[in-house]
Formats: structure tokens, C-alpha cells, sequence
């Protein structure tokens, strides 16, 4: 095997997910002397990418099935394994240095009041709990709509719409690493009161567990405590930027689960404050972030498919679907 059979066996998103990974390396070792287990971390990563390369070989030389399926649908479990990793990095590099002052600041500046504060007089249990619903659903928008492009057989739409989700994920993990910070349900209310101050009716306790367990918060512990453990994943807000990139690509491929994400999309946006998740500023930065996510990726995108000339005995799809 050659260095260029393997650049063939890859696609776009193999390349954006290895290029991040070898990045997340190169910090792990830059800053060893801050993050515990750091080795760890590096020897995972170089695991990956080698299991990354080897699928991508092991899917070229055969025209077994499930190959491909594994192939096409890995990146979504190791997106939020990515996103776990930065748990373990973005605090101890920024020496536990949050920036939620700064965005509070911002929001204060712009609308003369803290937004979370000043939206809990329109709160009631029907509002909280669609709300809450809209939000926690932001983890199937991808799979719904990733779904319907599989069942098209349109290799090349559903290929480039998992570049342009991962992408945009990364795209947001830098915002991460740039400025952590815990968002208002830690720094502005009492996160162990939030039922009581934002109850639903039956979901909205159990759908705000999920969500924090997938945040890493910890449970059944005082309020500084929950915050200190708390990932640093505000700005931009990912729930916001990444909606907005689903409905773009909802429009344009014309998708029939466009309406459900249009208007549900609009909800979850919403819910980003009225659930005091994220300050106001994170939602203008996580617009901008998908301008800039959508204008790119489809340039990133091309630009390392064609740097790639493709072979069609290593590949199951077409030159043009790739």
C-alpha cells in the first residue's frame, strides 16, 4: 500500500476528522504540563485516525455492504467523542479561566438586561416543556435528515452533508477552546432550582437530565460544584449554528423533513435562552459561525476531494458522488 492509495481511499470527511484529531494531539503534547492524563488522550487519537484510515482501505478493497455503512455513519458517535475530549483539555489550558463575564457583559450592553432573567416572566409549564422538547430533539435533526439523503441514494448530497455537519462541529469546538464559559443557568439563576423556577409538565425534567449528562454535569451536587464540572461549550452556541446550517441544507436539497426542521429549528432557538442555556451574544455568534461554515465548507469540501484523483476500481460510488 502507498501514501496515495490511502489519499484515495479517503474521503473529504476522513480528512477533515483526521486533520482535527492530529490537532487536538498537537495541543495535548503543547500543553502536557496542564492536562492530566494527557498521553492518554494522544494515544486515543492516534488510534482513531490509524482505525479511520484502515476503514477507509478495508471499504476501497471490498464491496461488502456493511463496510459502507460503517464508513458513511462512524463520524456521528465520534463527533461527540470529539466533543468529550475537549471536557478534558479546554479547562486545564485555560488554567480554569471561564469567560462568562465578558458575554454577559455583551448581552447587558446590547439589551440593557440579562435576557434569561428577563424572559422568565412569559415562563409557563406548556412553553418550557415544547421548549424543552424542541431543544433535546436538536440530537435527532442529523439523523432524520442524514436518513432521508441515504434512502435518495445520493452518495455525493449525503457525503458533502456530512462533511458540512462535522466541519461545522469543529468550526464551533474552536469557539470552545477560545473562550470557555458555563452559560446563565450557572453564573445568573441557581442551577439546582431551575425545576422549581422553570418547571414543565412530564418530559422536561427527564429531557434536561439527558442533556446534562451529555454536558458532563454532575448531579446531586451543589450549584458551584454542577458548574465547576460543567463542560465549556456556550459560545458560539452549537445548538443554534448547526440548526441554522440543517435548515440551509434543508431549502436547497429540498427535503420533505425541511418543514419539520424549519419549524421546530425555530423553537430550539429560542430555547437556547428561555432555558437559560446560553446568553443572547452566543446565538450571534453561532449565526455567524454557520455563515461562515456554509460560504467554506463546500470550498474545503471540493478543494480536498480534488486534490484526490479518484480511482473507480477503489471506490463502490462514482467519481462524482464522492
Amino acid at each position: 500500500m502507498t501514501f496515495r492509495t490511502l489519499l484515495r481511499a479517503l474521503h473529504s470527511t476522513d480528512m477533515v476528522i483526521i486533520a482535527f484529531f492530529s490537532l487536538l494531539t498537537l495541543l495535548n503534547v503543547a500543553f502536557a504540563g496542564r492536562i492530566p492524563g494527557w498521553w492518554i488522550m494522544v494515544l486515543i487519537n492516534l488510534v482513531i485516525i490509524t482505525g479511520i484510515c484502515l476503514l477507509a482501505l478495508a471499504r476501497a478493497a471490498s464491496p461488502l455492504k456493511i463496510l459502507a455503512y460503517v464508513h458513511d455513519w462512524y463520524v456521528a458517535p465520534l463527533v461527540f467523542f470529539t466533543f468529550k475530549e475537549l471536557y478534558f483539555m479546554i479547562k486545564p489550558i485555560h488554567r480554569g479561566n471561564d469567560y462568562d463575564d465578558w458575554l454577559i457583559a455583551a448581552d447587558r450592553w446590547i439589551f440593557g438586561v440579562n435576557p434569561t432573567e428577563w424572559l422568565a416572566q412569559f415562563s409557563h409549564p406548556a412553553l418550557t416543556e415544547l421548549l424543552q422538547i424542541a431543544y433535546t430533539l436538536f440530537y435527532v435533526f442529523f439523523l432524520i435528515v442524514g436518513y432521508e439523503l441515504y434512502q435518495r441514494h445520493s452518495h455525493g448530497v449525503f457525503h458533502f452533508f456530512m462533511f458540512t455537519c462535522v466541519y461545522g462541529f469543529y468550526l464551533s469546538y474552536v469557539g470552545y477552546f477560545t473562550l470557555p464559559a458555563v452559560g446563565p443557568r450557572f453564573t445568573l439563576h441557581d442551577f439546582n432550582t431551575l425545576d422549581l423556577e422553570l418547571p414543565g409538565l412530564w418530559l422536561t425534567p427527564y429531557l434536561r437530565w439527558f442533556v446534562n449528562f451529555g454536558e458532563s454535569v454532575p448531579m446531586g451536587v451543589s450549584s458551584a460544584e454542577a458548574m465547576a464540572g460543567a463542560q465549556r461549550d456556550v459560545f458560539p452556541s452549537g445548538h443554534t449554528m448547526m440548526t441554522l446550517v440543517l435548515m440551509a441544507l434543508g431549502i436547497k436539497y429540498r427535503l420533505t423533513s425541511r418543514h419539520f426542521i424549519l419549524v421546530n429549528g425555530m423553537l430550539l432557538i429560542i430555547a437556547t435562552v428561555y432555558q437559560r442555556y446560553h446568553y443572547v451574544v452566543d446565538l450571534v455568534a453561532g449565526a455567524l459561525f454557520a455563515v461562515v461554515c456554509l460560504y467554506t465548507a463546500p470550498k474545503v469540501y471540493l478543494f480536498l476531494r480534488d486534490k484526490v484523483q479518484t480511482m473507480d476500481s477503489l471506490h463502490p460510488w462514482s467519481p462524482d458522488d464522492r
